[in-house]
């Protein structure tokens, strides 16, 4: 599975790269922004995209809303330290699939992705 990672910190990537490793993912590619994650999906479209909400030249709810224009499908996580329900909200709103707050577990990660491929699979199957 290809997992995009978007976050303009370096060390957040580095450590969800060593988590989704540890769940057994190695597929990865990363963007420091939204606009650097959008020329990534023209590039190739990821299986899973993992977004940040907080990040310069484009943040990640403009940068999931404009990948849901194209593509409907993709699964999306908005990854980020929001956690005002009014956020979370307003996420699912814009078409993430779901959403996770850092700081996260290995644990806790691994569901949210498990949960969000489940679903993805049951509504294509549907």
């Amino acid at each position: 599975m290809k997992i995009l990672l978007v976050d303009d910190s370096r060390t957040i990537r580095n450590i969800q790269k060593n988590v989704l490793k540890q769940l057994g993912h190695t597929d990865i590619m990363e963007a420091e922004d939204g606009v650097q994650a959008l020329a990534k999906f023209d590039e190739v479209t990821p299986d899973l995209a993992l977004v940040d909400w907080n990040m310069p030249n484009m943040d990640g709810i403009t940068l999931i809303r404009k990948i849901r224009e194209f593509n409907k499908t993709v699964p999306l996580i908005m990854c980020t330290t929001e956690a005002e329900k009014t956020r979370v909200l307003e996420a699912i709103k814009a078409g993430v699939n779901n959403y996770i707050v850092k700081p996260f577990t290995v644990e806790s990660l691994g569901e949210k992705i498990t949960q969000t491929m489940a679903k993805v699979t049951a509504t294509a199957k549907s």
